[in-house]
């Protein structure tokens, strides 16, 4: 029986300063960033022990014991929320990390909850420029001028499924699973002449295997870094998606990838049909709408897009049926992906309202209609760019999710309650509530461990080694009995 799914993904946001005084990204960023902190009382840095993003799954696990270190040393702009997220500057973007989450509608709720945060934030921000300045956040992957900035989903894997299996079997899905979730942009990176395509990331990616992240862009990430016992446990890092705006494509998103992970766990997937040139593939599917492009195989003949994603549909449905059927998310999961599927198999475009591409391309395709502009014309590279707004009066994307023309699966009034709260189901709970009822007394936290100050001569680090414990179940009647983390350390370790 597979093991219990948890998942987070981890967001640059684009940013840029539009006002009288200039201000480069990284500085802008730092401004959200710290507005938001300000704003909320929160003074908890990032803990970085931990942490070993040189650790490559392909060779074997060794690395010297961690200093302890925390951004107070590094001199960076980064805090934890009370919703157990992380919210930092990352290169030159502000990034926001999810809490760990358990299923995939709560991925969407938690990752709605982060798109809020940046507007906010955002807005504080803004106040502290000259006036008339504007600070613009979007969710989206591309500059349009060359530049590339990422969407990271984390799945927790058990240690014992051998690397090379999953990258074996996964790649293919990686590849397809575009026609659903790729969030779509006009032109090409590649100069190939493609007026519109699926993805935003994808141009960008250059070989399969690899540890990086920037540069040579791998579809498959080789980071070995599982932020919880690293003898049960690997991080799988997939770098290689877009980000979404449509509920329903983060929801297949993730929610697709917990069932062929516990598939492949439980031995349910098979060989799948191995693609001659995967980078080839990934590009050639993004720059074809029909989702009927011909991907060679190294065995010969070839296969669809659609072909794929059903290949690895029916693997899913099997295995399912022989755990009893799941529960109610991967029922539904299910359910929308053959859906969605059967849909791409028809006329993929009429994904409009589920996968943020097809919603873009008919929002453009009115529009260009309507002025007959060229695909080139900088009004449409505009309203390309708007779709991903985060403010909810200007995005595009909440414009017509306000018309109801897209599918929306959390509420809003949900989002706002995970601006603030964390998961019940998981260790975010732990961390979240800590930082909540104790902010002045948490120093630091990371995703495997909290760092508190209980007044005595040495800070106490606090491991979550495990992120199924330190829910609300697990530890929730004991912080009501506790006033200071004086006594929640005395009762920890009773």
């Amino acid at each position: 029986m597979s093991s219990p799914g948890f998942v987070g993904v981890e967001t640059e946001y684009g940013i840029t300063v539009d006002g009288p005084t200039a201000v480069n990204p990284v500085v802008a960023s730092s401004l959200v960033v710290s507005a938001y902190r300000a704003a909320g009382s929160q003074d908890v840095r990032w803990d970085h022990t931990d942490e070993s993003p040189l650790v490559d799954a392909r060779e074997p696990r060794h690395q010297p014991a961690p200093e302890p270190m925390i951004d107070d040393e590094l001199g960076l702009a980064n805090t934890v929320l009370t919703n157990g997220a992380r919210f930092y500057v990352d290169h030159a973007h502000p990034e926001y990390a999810t809490p760990e989450c358990t299923n995939a509608r709560d991925l969407v709720l938690w990752d709605r909850a982060g798109e809020r945060i940046l507007a906010d934030a955002a807005q504080r921000a803004a106040a502290s420029l000259p006036p008339g300045s504007r600070v613009l956040i979007h969710k989206n992957n591309t500059d349009g001028k060359g530049a590339a900035y990422g969407t990271h989903e984390n799945y927790l894997v058990p240690r014992a499924i051998p690397f090379g299996k999953l990258t074996y079997r996964l790649v293919p899905f990686f590849i397809s699973r575009l026609l659903l979730t790729g969030a779509g942009r006009i032109g090409s990176h590649l100069d190939a002449g493609v007026p519109f395509q699926l993805s935003q990331r994808a141009d960008f990616f250059e070989v399969v295997l690899g540890l990086e992240t920037t540069l040579k862009r791998p579809l498959m990430n080789t980071r070995d870094e599982p932020h919880a016992d690293p003898d049960r446990y690997r991080r799988l890092h997939v770098i290689n998606g877009d980000a979404n705006l449509c509920e329903v494509a983060t929801y297949l998103k993730v929610g697709t990838m917990l069932l062929v992970l516990a598939a492949i766990e439980d031995g349910a997937v098979p060989e799948p049909p191995e693609l001659a040139d995967p980078v080839a593939a990934f590009h050639a599917v993004s720059h074809d709408l029909t989702g009927r492009v011909a991907l060679p195989l190294l065995s010969g003949g070839s296969i669809t897009p659609v072909d794929l994603q059903r290949w690895y549909l029916e693997a899913v449905a099997g295995h399912l049926r022989a755990r009893g059927g799941g529960d109610e998310v991967e029922r539904d999961v299910l359910a929308r992906w053959r859906a969605a599927v059967d849909v791409a198999g028809e006329d993929p475009r009429l994904l409009s309202g589920v996968a943020d591409w097809a919603t873009k391309l008919e929002l453009l395709e009115q529009y260009r209609g309507r002025h007959g502009l060229a695909w080139e014309h900088d009004r449409l590279k505009m309203l390309d760019l708007q779709y991903h707004d985060v403010r909810v009066d200007r995005g595009l994307y909440h414009r017509l999710a306000a018309r109801g023309r897209v599918e929306r699966l959390v509420t809003d009034e949900e989002v706002a309650a995970a601006v603030t709260a964390p998961p019940a189901d998981t260790r975010a709970w732990f961390r979240g509530e800590v930082i909540r009822r104790f902010p002045a007394q948490v120093v630091a936290a990371g995703w495997d461990a909290v760092v508190l100050d209980s007044g005595g001569d040495r800070l106490q680090r606090v491991p979550m080694m495990e992120p199924g414990r330190g829910t609300r179940a697990d530890v929730g009647a004991l912080l009501d009995q506790v006033n200071d983390v004086g006594e929640l350390l005395a009762a920890l370790t009773a």
